[in-house]
């Protein structure tokens, strides 16, 4: 293995045993002070569901959950919303696009509830400044912990 990604590698393990003996919170009752740059996990008690990374940890955890939130900004309850209401594929089409569905009232009434139930959840994050291995704790974490809502697809 070329010796500069191992050094990336071998950081991954320590850093996800620190996210993991973090106690989780509720974003409702926040520190003051937060980590910028960091990845953070989403889980319902043991079921660890989604891990993010960011810039701005604050910002990205209202983007989430707010009532406002649009479908580019709460990706993850998008797809909880998505999983509720069976409209499980993507399409290209803008009969079945994201607009299209967060105008449906069905859709749009499931996309608030997962934003509420989001804001709900138990939250952990742990702070990693270097945007390399951020993405690379990112995917890490949601390959350990089988994180059931993270893809790597592309768009």
């Amino acid at each position: 293995m070329n010796p500069a990604f191992k050094q990336f590698v071998e950081m991954l393990h320590p850093s996800l045993e620190r996210l993991m003996q973090m106690a989780p919170l509720r974003m409702a009752v926040l520190p003051t002070k937060l980590p910028e740059k960091c990845i953070y996990l989403f889980s319902e008690g043991q079921d660890h569901l989604y891990v993010g990374r960011t810039r701005r940890l604050r910002q990205r955890l209202r983007q989430h959950s707010i009532e406002a939130a649009q479908h580019n900004q709460a990706v993850f309850a998008f797809k909880l919303a998505r999983e509720a209401t069976g409209r499980l594929t993507a399409t290209c089409s803008a009969a079945g696009s994201r607009l299209a569905l967060c105008a449906e009232p069905v859709f749009a009434e499931a996309f608030q509830k997962a934003k509420a139930r989001v804001r709900n959840m138990d939250l952990r994050f742990v702070e990693e400044a270097d945007p390399t291995r951020q993405a690379l704790l990112e995917i890490y974490a949601s390959v350990v912990l089988r994180t059931k809502y993270n893809d790597f697809d592309t768009h």
